[in-house]
């Protein structure tokens, strides 16, 4: 692929904008970001904080522990902590710096702060709109798509920003229809590893770090040890256990950050810890684990755009597909096995449903990771599903196309029914 051509450069263009750092699920922190930017906007500590989210954020926040909050869960924890000492400048890291002072004092912020928290009446999967409030005088701030694309910023009745908001996440984007297999197999071989060696740099120093600490601490339901002591200690364990501990760490409050994919960081940490892992058994050459790392990111990418950010959809479906190609392309497979195992991982995993960010996030990790090599295995082994297997296609393209409308269109309801099952 030529460098200077438009699919190399909007490539470019998508890795530097889906590959960043975030402290804590992205969900919470979305509404601690809106929250320290609201208080910005206001120039006082508010008393009172009204939230407004779309059922999907409300669905990923129930569960999951918000980083620097002493264990505390929910929205109006996220929110309060945004207000009383978040960063606003600091996108996804909204609350990673933290002062001792500011972790002392947020029970008695909650206690005192009035936080009323509610669903918004939208059709935007991603929706969050925070108000505060202190004396005579308001601020209200909108995220819409995604999770720091602020479209609205209002104070005491003058707006200050109004976005238009389009079906597209954001109009100030790449193209992400350029995004097929074909020519992401062609980007990750032609690649000029200097324009994408500090990407992945830090994907890898910071997924590695979580998944580490995830194994040396007690973190939810400490998946990734399960795993190590029942099924062992050989790389196949390991590619899954590994990254079910960065999740476990995550969803649990850990205060390391990730570096994300599709919005998500277990997504993040399933596109990367796997291949990761091969290429320290394979001892393979720092050139060939980028190399499969842009495999494994552009390919989890690819599938979620057809599916959305948000969804009833399980995303490490997606990023275990990915990482299974990027595995595959790790062991020697070229395009042809790359596709197979893309399809092959598809056809067994499609349909984990995502009930929210919490702790189970780890294991179902681990299914999609064992699903990604499972596909390669079978492709190494002769094996393979076919077109007309469920809702698998002729041409992996279709099956993605197939896939993206499972997760958007046909899981659409199912969606709304977990979230009604979580909240009532």
């Amino acid at each position: 692929m030529q460098r200077n051509s438009l699919t190399y450069q909007s490539y470019l263009k998508i890795l530097t904008r889906e590959l960043v750092p975030a402290m804590g699920c992205t969900e919470p922190i979305a509404i601690a970001y809106c929250a320290a930017k609201a208080r910005a906007v206001l120039g006082a500590l508010p008393n009172h904080i009204e939230v407004k989210a779309s059922g999907n954020i409300i669905k990923n926040v129930k569960s999951v522990v918000v980083p620097n909050t002493g264990g505390r869960r929910g929205i109006a924890v996220a929110a309060a902590l945004g207000a009383l000492a978040g960063d606003a400048t600091n996108g996804l890291e909204v609350i990673a710096d933290i002062s001792v002072e500011a972790k002392t004092n947020l029970g008695e912020y909650l206690e005192n702060t009035k936080i009323i928290t509610s669903s918004a009446n939208s059709d935007h999967l991603l929706d969050i709109t925070v108000t505060v409030y202190r004396d005579n005088s308001w601020a209200k701030v909108r995220t819409v798509n995604e999770h720091t694309n602020i479209v609205l910023i209002e104070k005491d009745g003058k707006v200050l920003k109004n976005k238009e908001i389009l079906d597209v996440e954001d109009t100030d984007c790449p193209d992400y229809t350029l995004l097929t297999v074909k020519d992401i197999y062609d980007f990750a071989e032609t690649a000029f590893i200097q324009d994408v060696k500090s990407i992945l740099d830090r994907q890898i120093t910071l997924n590695t770090a979580i998944s580490n600490e995830g194994l040396k601490k007690d973190y939810g339901a400490n998946i990734g040890k399960v795993i190590l002591k029942v099924y062992g200690d050989n790389v196949k364990v390991r590619a899954r256990a590994m990254a079910a501990a960065g999740s476990d760490a995550r969803m649990n409050g850990c205060e390391l950050a990730v570096v994300i994919n599709s919005g998500s960081g277990n997504q993040g940490i399933t596109a990367s810890i796997p291949v990761i892992e091969y290429a320290k058994e394979l001892k393979a050459d720092k050139e060939k684990l980028y190399r499969a790392l842009l495999i494994s990111n552009l390919v989890t990418l690819h599938q979620k755009t057809g599916i959305g950010r948000l969804s009833a959809y399980c995303g490490a479906v997606s990023a275990g597909a990915g990482a299974g190609a990027g595995i595959a392309y790790l062991c020697g497979g070229d395009y042809e096995t790359i596709i197979h195992t893309i399809v092959n991982t598809l056809a067994v995993t499609s349909g984990i449903i995502c009930d929210g960010a919490k702790s189970s996030c780890a294991a179902k990790i681990a299914v999609a990771v064992d699903a990604g090599i499972i596909g390669y295995e079978m492709y190494k082994n002769g094996q393979q599903f076919y077109g007309g297997d469920g809702v698998i296609l002729k041409g992996v393209e279709n099956t993605i196309k197939n896939i993206g409308r499972l997760g958007r269109v046909g899981m659409y309801e199912t969606d709304k029914e977990i979230i009604r099952m979580m909240t009532e």
